[in-house]
Parts: C-alpha cells; sequence; structure tokens
C-alpha cells in the first residue's frame, strides 16, 4: 500500500485496525508531509514495533528514478521515473527568480525567487494534441493520488537539502488533470492540508485542454486553485486540426464554462497558447482570439512551441511572437510571452517518456 495514497482519516483507520493510539496517525502525517520522512526509520518518535509494521505494510516510494536530465543554466531538472507496472513519468523543476534570470533576462528583473514544479497526473494521454510529445504516446493509464502526490514530495526532499523549498505546483505534465478528476483533486487536498503540507491552494494550477463537464464541476467546487486552459486556436477548424477534443467541446463551450467558473468563483482564467510558426501567431489570430476573450477576467500565456518529433510545426521567432502579444494588448487582452525552459535537455513533458518508448521498438 502506498503510504500517500491515505488521506488522514484513512491513515488513521489503518491505525486504530493496527490497535495503535489515534495520535499515531498525525504523527505519521507530520512526519510524512512536514518533516519529509521517506523512510519508516526516521519516524524515531514511533515505537519499533510500529515502524517495523510500516515498513512492511507500507510503501513509501512509488517509482525508481529511470533517469534525470538537468540543463544547461541548471535552472530546470528534469526527471523520468518508471512506476512498478513499467509506466513511465515525469515531472520537471524550474528555478525562477535567480540572480542569473535577472541578467539574462529583463523581463525576470524583480521577480521573486520560485521553485516550480510541472507534475504528471497520468501516465501517457488520451487527449491527442498533435504537438504534445505525452499526446503522440497515447493513454496508458491514471495515477493513483499517491503517485501524484510522491512526485512534489520528490523535489520537496531535494529542495530541503538544498535550504530550498517548493513554492508553486502546476499540473500540467503528462495526462489530462480533469480526466482524473477524482485522484488529481485528492491530490490537492493532501498537499494543501493545514496540518500536512500546507501549500496554499492559490500556488497550486491545473490545466485542462478544456473538458467543460469538469470545468463547471471546479467552478461548484468553488476551490482557489488557479485554472489554465489550453486552447492555442481561436477557431474551430483550426483548432480541431491540432486538438481533437475540440470535437466533442467546441470553443464556444469551452469559454462559456470559463465565464461560468469566473461568476462562481470571481478567479482569473488563464488561456494558454503554444505559439506555432505560421499557423496561430500571426496578428490576424490574435485579433480573432481577442474577440472570443473580450470581456473575460482572463490573461493569456503565450509561449514559442517546444519542438517534438512527432510535429513538424516549428517554434514563433522573438519578433513574431512580440507581436502577437502587442496585438491581444492593444484590444485589452492581457498577455505575457513565457521563458522556455530546458528547451537543450527537451524538458516539454512525454519527451523523455516517448523517447525511452521508442528504444524498445
Amino acid at each position: 500500500m502506498l503510504i500517500y495514497d491515505l488521506d488522514l482519516p484513512s491513515l488513521e483507520s489503518v491505525l486504530e485496525e493496527w490497535n495503535e493510539p489515534a495520535y499515531r496517525a498525525k504523527q505519521i502525517w507530520q512526519g510524512l508531509y512536514q518533516r519529509l520522512y521517506s523512510t519508516p526509520e526516521q519516524f524515531s518518535s514511533l515505537p519499533s514495533s510500529l515502524r517495523d509494521r510500516m515498513a512492511r505494510q507500507f510503501t513509501f516510494t512509488p517509482f525508481t528514478i529511470r533517469t534525470y536530465l538537468d540543463s544547461s543554466d541548471k535552472s530546470t531538472r528534469k526527471t523520468l521515473f518508471q512506476l512498478p507496472d513499467g509506466n513511465l513519468i515525469e515531472s520537471v523543476l524550474m528555478r525562477y527568480g535567480d540572480p542569473a534570470d535577472e541578467r539574462e533576462n529583463t523581463s525576470a528583473r524583480g521577480t521573486k525567487q520560485r521553485r516550480t514544479l510541472c507534475i504528471s497526473t497520468q501516465a501517457g494521454c488520451a487527449m491527442g494534441c498533435v504537438f504534445c510529445a505525452t499526446g503522440q504516446l497515447g493513454f496508458k493509464r491514471n495515477l493513483s493520488s499517491g503517485e501524484i502526490v510522491a512526485q512534489v514530495i520528490y523535489y520537496a526532499q531535494m529542495l530541503k537539502e538544498q535550504g530550498e523549498k517548493v513554492s508553486n505546483v502546476v499540473f500540467m505534465g503528462m495526462g489530462e488533470p480533469f480526466h482524473n478528476y477524482e485522484h488529481v483533486m485528492s491530490a490537492i487536498d493532501r498537499l494543501n492540508d493545514a496540518d500536512g503540507y500546507k501549500l496554499g491552494a492559490r500556488r497550486m494550477t491545473i490545466s485542462t485542454v478544456g473538458l467543460v463537464p469538469q470545468i463547471r464541476r471546479f467552478a461548484d467546487e468553488q476551490r482557489q486553485v488557479n485554472l489554465a486552459i489550453s486552447l492555442h486556436a481561436a477557431d474551430d477548424d483550426e483548432r480541431l486540426a491540432i486538438m481533437p477534443v475540440n470535437k466533442r467541446y467546441k470553443i464556444d463551450e469551452v469559454i462559456e464554462a470559463c465565464k461560468y467558473y469566473i461568476e462562481k468563483t470571481h478567479r482569473r482564467v488563464t488561456f494558454e497558447w503554444a505559439l506555432i510558426n505560421g499557423i496561430n501567431d500571426t496578428p490576424d489570430v490574435a485579433q480573432k482570439l481577442a474577440a472570443r476573450l473580450q470581456g473575460l477576467l482572463c490573461h493569456v500565456n503565450a509561449i514559442p512551441l517546444n519542438p517534438t518529433q512527432g510535429y513538424h510545426g516549428e517554434a514563433t521567432d522573438r519578433q513574431r511572437a512580440q507581436k502577437f502579444v502587442d496585438t491581444l494588448e492593444q484590444a485589452g487582452i492581457p498577455c505575457t510571452i513565457r521563458m522556455r525552459r530546458g528547451i537543450d535537455i527537451n524538458a516539454g513533458c512525454g519527451q523523455l517518456a516517448g523517447g525511452e518508448s521508442q528504444k524498445k521498438l
């Protein structure tokens, strides 16, 4: 049993079955999420008999490290994990706000130091976005809530050794988070728990391709977690050509669901936009997008495309990207160009796993 799959009431039930005092569950919970213990032996305040039973009954690490890569500027680390069933998932650590950022990138000046994690929620993905390396892999399976949480804990333990800590988590790695809704929300609750890891809800972001029923459900729950929509096109035909989900949920339906979310939560929606040279980076496309988003409490994050082996589109150059942003802002839609991280290590999610899969063929 993976210990990170248990919420506190479930852990309390297990300890009750073991005839342990109720307070032991809280001790274990705080050891896991506040002290970041990774083995039973580290729980020195527990009786040795209980530690031995935990070692027999619980798994503390749900994966092995297949490989990891550091970017040349040391701002990004990408880790490829192998699950016990052989499936591969990826997570990325991105460092922002360090002195090197401010020297090399004027847009980073004054940025607070951040340690952002990009976490996977599925092995593979069923959404089939043509420019996405994970989409090119196809769907393998959903991750459990504990497998999602364990990715955060892995990096939290690493950063703790360096005197740092995780500041933000984005569920934007391999998989569609809203396709694994229950497990993702359980993971969020565990990370947000006031007696546990205590990561603020507003420091977490869910990125979805636009699963309309789940957006509305998420709105009804009125969580403080940020919502990002991967849009990438302002016209249904153009979006369908790169994102098959548009056959099920048209852009108008997605926008209406976003309006509902904003009305329910009074929170801003972020629209993610991968800038593909000559495809969706022209002023004309920017004007169409601005018309779609008029009146919405929103922000557009534009980022030049991360290249993948399975898609021949190319990233927008700096000049075209700036023109796209300028066109949106002139129409009253706030937009920023996000820095691409880890291009030299193929940091786009799914690229390492895809490469490993190709080796097996």
